[in-house]
């Protein structure tokens, strides 16, 4: 039932993300040391074995986040142009494949690396990077374990939640909301388990 939930929170909509568009990627997947024997990737320490999720959120607006093959130029250029609105301002750190952007959009990176989390003229990824915080908060404290099948599913959950549930409105209004977006949409028992 709550897989079926979670796909009424897949928010299809065409509307593309305008303004300073925050982007950002998270990688989702357990600590290697905690992992049994036969589920241990042995391929060394960081990203390797974990799923990648791409995430991009308006200044003071709406959010939208789903897992990605991988962080490679192509990849992500993709996702940028099917999301974003051309000529748009974009942040982002200095992650190589964010490279060459500036065609198509007005693009700032703040440099992590170096130490440095606003850049001058308030460039900054805080607010994406919130939206991490917030779906691994989930994932550790209340969900424990989502499957790389159905993580887009958790992903629509907290962007759906930021863009549709803010605490400021009535529990009846958020309600309604999620009723809404629930019509069209439909998951089959099968499709769960499979």
């Amino acid at each position: 039932m709550q897989a079926r939930i979670r796909e009424t929170c897949n928010d299809n909509t065409d509307n593309l993300l305008s303004g300073i568009v925050e982007i950002d990627e998270t990688y989702i997947g357990g600590k290697e040391h905690n992992k049994h024997k036969h589920k241990k990737v042995r391929a060394g320490r960081g990203v390797a074995g974990k799923q990648v999720v791409v995430g991009m959120r308006e200044r003071g607006g709406r959010t939208r986040a789903k897992p990605i093959p991988s962080t490679d130029i192509p990849t992500l250029h993709k996702e940028i142009g099917c999301s974003v609105e051309y000529g748009a301002t974009i942040y982002t750190d200095e992650h190589r494949s964010y490279q060459h952007l500036q065609s198509a959009y007005q693009h700032g990176t703040v440099t992590h690396s170096a130490g440095e989390y606003v850049g001058s003229n308030n460039i900054h990824t805080n607010s994406i990077e919130s939206v991490w915080a917030l779906l691994k908060r989930g994932l550790y404290g209340v969900w424990h374990h989502a499957s790389t099948k159905h993580l887009h599913r958790y992903v629509n959950e907290v962007t759906f939640r930021l863009n549709n549930g803010p605490c400021k409105l009535p529990t009846n209004q958020r309600i309604e909301s999620l009723i809404s977006n629930a019509i069209g949409k439909r998951i089959t028992y099968r499709e769960v388990i499979a």
